[in-house]
This record gives C-alpha cells, sequence and structure tokens, in this order.
C-alpha cells in the first residue's frame, strides 16, 4: 500500500489530470461521501457530448489522465461509450464501487475494455465489518465479488482505501488481503478522509492544501475531485477547458506569493 500524500512543489511541471462527474445518483449512500451521493440524489448526468468534447480538449492539451467518477458511474448506460471513447485517446480510470459488475454490465465493460483503462475500485477493510462501517451492510462481500469479477476479465484493478475510525488499526489487513488477489502494492493507495459532504469528520481541504487536478460537473468546473462546493469552483463554464486551466495556473501564482503553496494529491 501507499499513502496518497505526495508533494507537488510546482504542478505546472506535472501532468495535468482531468477529472469528470459522470453522475450524481448512486447505488449507496456512504456516510462520508464528498459528492454526496446516495440513490435519491439527482442524476446531474454530464452527458457523452461533453466528455467526448472533454476529452478531446484535455488531449490537445496534453493531459496524461481522464477520470470517470460520480456517483456511481456504471448506474448510466452510456457510460460504456464514455469509457470505449475516453481509453482510445488517454490512460482513463473510472471509480466505481463495482457492486454492479456483474451479468451484462460486466459484458459490455469487457467489450470496451483496454490496456489503457483502469478500475478503481473502492475497498475500506480487508473484513467486512471496517468497510461496511461506513458503506452500508453487506457492501464488502459485494465488492469484492465484482473485483474478482474484474480480475478474472483480465481489467486491471487498483484499489482506493479511506482511512476512517472503524479501519485505522487495520490497514495492514487490507494489503493482505490485495496481495492475495494479485493486486501490486503500486495499485493500492490510501488517503485520508476529507471533511467536505456528508462527512463530518476529517482532514480540512480547500485550494491552498490541494495540488489542483481539473474536475468537471454539469455546473462547470473545479480546483479538485474532492470538492464541487463553491469555493473550490474555478469557472461556471465548462469550455473551453484551456480557460479554466489558466484560471488555475493564475490562482497557483497567487498562492505561491502568498507562500502557501497546494501540498497534497488524493489520487
Amino acid at each position: 500500500m501507499s499513502d496518497d500524500k505526495d508533494v507537488i512543489h510546482d504542478p505546472t511541471e506535472h501532468p495535468w489530470k482531468l477529472w469528470i462527474y459522470t453522475n450524481y445518483d448512486c447505488n449507496l449512500r456512504c456516510s462520508y461521501c464528498l459528492a454526496e451521493s446516495s440513490p435519491r440524489a439527482p442524476r446531474r448526468a454530464i452527458g457523452i457530448d461533453n466528455v467526448r468534447q472533454l476529452v478531446d480538449e484535455a488531449v490537445a492539451l496534453g493531459f496524461s489522465d481522464v477520470f470517470l467518477t460520480g456517483g456511481e458511474p456504471f448506474i448510466l448506460a452510456e457510460i460504456y461509450e464514455m469509457i470505449a471513447y475516453a481509453s482510445a485517446r488517454v490512460r482513463t480510470t473510472v471509480l466505481t464501487n463495482a457492486m454492479l459488475l456483474r451479468g451484462s454490465r460486466l459484458e459490455k465493460l469487457a467489450s470496451v475494455a483496454n490496456d489503457k483503462l483502469t478500475l478503481q475500485v473502492s475497498l475500506d477493510g480487508g473484513r467486512a465489518e471496517d468497510h461496511d462501517a461506513y458503506r452500508g451492510d453487506g457492501s464488502w462481500a459485494k465488492t469484492l465479488d465484482g473485483i474478482r469479477a474484474l480480475l478474472g476479465r483480465g481489467m486491471r484493478v487498483r484499489l482506493s482505501t479511506t482511512e476512517t475510525p472503524a479501519n485505522s488499526a487495520r490497514l495492514a489487513e487490507i494489503c493482505t488481503l490485495h496481495q492475495s488477489l494479485g493486486i501490486p502494492e503500486e495499485d493500492h493507495f490510501i488517503r485520508p478522509m476529507a471533511r467536505r459532504g456528508f462527512a463530518s469528520e476529517g482532514v480540512e481541504v480547500g485550494m491552498v492544501s490541494l495540488a489542483p487536478e481539473l474536475t468537471v460537473n454539469i455546473d462547470g468546473v473545479f480546483w479538485h475531485p474532492l470538492s464541487t462546493d463553491a469555493d473550490m469552483q474555478v469557472s461556471k463554464a465548462i469550455f473551453p477547458l484551456a480557460a479554466a486551466r489558466d484560471r488555475v495556473l493564475a490562482q497557483l501564482d497567487v498562492i505561491a506569493r502568498t507562500g502557501a503553496a497546494p501540498a497534497m494529491t488524493f489520487t
């Protein structure tokens, strides 16, 4: 496992990442969800046409990665088209709880999978009680089934663990589990809980403390995927993406001149 707390002294010297919130509805209601997703959350879908244009502009700007997140992206019928379009052009990661990846959904995903695609699955424990404490009873077993199904189809799986009071004493157990599944160390990372969204505890985050990773939802462009709150918004216009990137660079210059450089990454 690795602690994902790399320091970026000058983000302009590092590849840019683009995050796209495909939707906000979810099959789970995790009690620390940053996006405030749940089965009752409005979908707020960004749509395939916007995803295509965002991917095209990101590639033209030299972005290294595109991340498709939610909500639970695999609720969407058009997610497979989004994945196929993005992963044909740039390294692509889809964030999922993996609970829906069986039957026709798994078959459709397998049909568009390629070597540029990674499935990033949230797994918060080496035992059910550690994971289910924040994600709901029975979710750990279903997530493990999904992980095994993905690995069985030869897809690359990366595990994301949020450290919580429920699992912090047993993080080594998650490492033992991912090793038993054949998932290498570089494909497991642990991040702290952030105090945003539904979370009432965790690390305070904002523009000053986070290295920027350009994030888009239907409402505009934001500094980082950890929050699409108003204080993190860069632009209300999604396009052109270059304009939002330039605003981030200008803000970084202000932050640097005040002596408070962004430090943390969470991906």
